[in-house]
């Protein structure tokens, strides 16, 4: 178990096996919305869990948990952005340290984004913010990397490319 807080714990075991059970519904929309919000539930002092999605020229706010949000994010603009460009996780200890961050909400001081990738296109982003700096670990890095490994295969399994996820 990974501690987040000194009164929260994080299991990763357990976190992975109730996201592959959500991403066994076969409609993009319910499974990536009830992800957000087994994202909030096993990090509750988040402030912000959700998606953006790949879609022709941005990323487009998908399903989340928290206040409103940016709807439309440039592929060259803030963290989510240089996970889309570069297809990998970006953990960001302090938001205000980096240049171009987009502050959806101002509580925000870390993040992290891990990309989905399908066939080497980036199609949507796990996005997640916290109110505290340095809040995010290599470890649940690692775990939301395996989420998104999950993701990727339910995207397969249940051609979700043909759903409003494609570019």
């Amino acid at each position: 178990m990974i501690e987040i807080t000194r009164k929260t714990t994080f299991d990763k075991t357990l976190f992975l096996q109730q996201a592959k059970a959500l991403l066994e519904e076969k409609n993009y929309l319910a499974a990536l919305s009830n992800l957000a919000s087994l994202f909030k539930l096993t990090l509750p002092a988040c402030n912000w869990t959700g998606f953006y999605l790949a879609q022709h020229d941005a990323l487009t706010l998908g399903p989340f948990q928290g206040l409103p949000a940016c709807t439309l994010i440039p592929f060259d603009k803030g963290v989510c952005g240089k996970t889309y460009r570069s297809k990998t996780a970006q953990r960001v200890d302090d938001v205000h340290q980096f240049p171009g961050h987009i502050a959806c909400d101002s509580a925000s001081e870390s993040e992290l984004c891990v990309p989905v990738v399908v066939d080497g296109q980036c199609v949507l982003i796990i996005d997640l913010d916290a109110p505290e700096k340095n809040f995010f670990t290599s470890e649940m890095e690692e775990a939301f990397v395996q989420c998104a490994r999950l993701i990727e295969q339910a995207y397969r399994a249940h051609d979700w490319s043909r759903a409003v996820l494609v570019q």
